[in-house]
């Protein structure tokens, strides 16, 4: 058989499961079967599984063969647009009852013509004096205080990380990620031409024997790295893994992109108070205070800042006047740190909730977190659970989703609690506690 005609068997697929035919969860016959149904030769086969495997299109799981993906329907290896759900546990943006007066209280007078002339004027990278005093004060720790002459900004959490790893990562470079990470790192790294290097975590985070060995085989510009209360296993890494960590990427002569979007939920400083030369701090406003106020934020280490500026302004990430003058309100008159400890005690309820529902079940949970991993009994998959959830209104994301390597994810899904309501969000892990203890099989003869 002609090398291409692999790739047809493939696109036949792909086309079997963007019409439905094929759905998530659904099984794929062993590679021998699948060869003899088409009659084809078994190597054949396995470069047909090989490829559907490269486009994300289906997840092999050890010991129980290939499945199709959660994601092949959108054809991307990350989230798309939230969806029209009764309970949403996939997106994790926090909403309280009142944080719209509070935005509301805050942002009174913005609209008046002289607020208003100032907040449409054109912006830059650097902001202005004020939202750089401004922003450096909210985000300071006991042991951490960003220079204001540090700070570059951008529209989002996203375009940060963008512009954080455009700025240390050459085209065509490695960049380190944890096996399991934020998926949006995916598709900028796609975009940016570099590649990702997984590397094994343990309890206590990203593992240094890992990180040695990806680049002893070959040089890594970089690391990114979620320190504190990870997406999406909400851990959060000791200090003496911190600083073990800080002193081999000085070792190796690594930049450390540094994501701390939800190192609110907790106290502590980052990474970069142990080493200010070495790490580039990225956070937003979007999980703070509302999903529809977003504003990124980069502190850069001072020989860096040139290059990260530049680099939102080549990617056309600079945030808008309005956002900045939002933004600045927010944080001066106390909005954003309200909203910020109000939803810490938020999590933390919601947590309590999924630990009383999902008691006796395998989950690992941060208590002021606002997601948990759930890894799955054996008579389950993570892709036909979350198919499973589907059909009871429940949305879900699976493990591949997370997993920077698809073909290699554990038998698990994460677990969002932000979105619902509390009485939402327990209607939800219940109905979840009960399909736990069904199996897929008893489900088909019941539906």
């Amino acid at each position: 058989m002609a090398n291409s005609e692999y790739l047809k068997l493939a696109d036949t697929i792909a086309a079997q499961i963007a019409a439905g035919a094929l759905k998530p969860g659904d099984r794929l016959p062993p590679q021998r079967a699948f060869a003899y149904e088409r009659k084809i030769a078994v190597s054949t086969a396995s470069r047909v599984y090989a490829e559907l495997l490269r486009r994300g299109l289906v997840v092999g799981e050890v010991g129980r063969g290939t499945f199709i993906s959660g994601e092949a329907r959108r054809g991307a290896a990350a989230p798309g647009e939230p969806r029209d759900v009764r309970i949403d546990l996939e997106f994790n943006y926090p909403t309280l009852p009142n944080q719209t007066a509070i935005v509301a209280r805050s942002l009174e007078g913005l609209g008046q013509p002289a607020a208003l002339e100032i907040a449409l004027r054109q912006a830059t990278s650097v902001g202005t004096r004020g939202i750089r005093d401004v922003a450096a004060a909210y985000f300071a720790r006991t042991e951490w205080s960003p220079n204001p002459e540090q700070l570059v900004f951008t529209g989002n959490g996203r375009q940060s990380i963008a512009a954080a790893l455009a700025a240390v990562v050459p085209n065509g470079g490695r960049c380190g990620v944890e096996a399991l990470t934020y998926p949006f790192i995916k598709g900028v790294a796609i975009r940016l031409g570099i590649s990702l290097v997984p590397l094994a975590m343990d309890s206590s985070g990203l593992r240094l024997d890992a990180l040695r060995k990806a680049h002893q085989e070959a040089n890594l510009s970089a690391i990114y790295v979620q320190p504190a209360v990870h997406n999406p296993l909400g851990t959060t890494m000791p200090a003496s893994r911190r600083r073990d960590l800080v002193r081999a990427a000085d070792e190796l002569d690594l930049w450390i992109v540094e994501d701390n979007v939800y190192s609110f939920l907790e106290d502590g400083p980052p990474l970069a108070s142990l080493s200010p030369d070495r790490c580039i701090v990225v956070d937003s406003l979007s999980k703070k205070i509302a999903p529809g106020l977003t504003l990124g934020f980069i502190v850069p280490p001072p020989a860096l800042r040139e290059s990260v500026m530049a680099a939102v302004r080549s990617g056309g990430w600079t945030a808008s006047g309005f956002a900045f003058a939002a933004a600045e309100r927010l944080m001066t008159d106390g909005a954003a740190a309200e909203l910020a400890r109000l939803k810490r005690g938020d999590a933390q309820v919601r947590q309590a909730l999924a630990a009383e529902c999902l008691a006796g079940f395998d989950f690992q949970a941060n208590p002021n977190c606002y997601h948990l991993w759930l890894t799955l009994p054996q008579h389950w998959r993570s892709q036909s659970f979350v198919a499973a959830a589907a059909r009871r209104d429940i949305a879900l994301t699976p493990s591949t989703t997370f997993a920077v390597n698809p073909g290699h994810a554990p038998n698990a899904v994460r677990l969002a609690l932000a979105a619902p309501s509390i009485d939402q969000l327990e209607t939800g892990l219940r109905t979840l506690a009960a399909l736990l203890r069904s199996s897929d099989h008893d489900l088909e003869a019941t539906e």
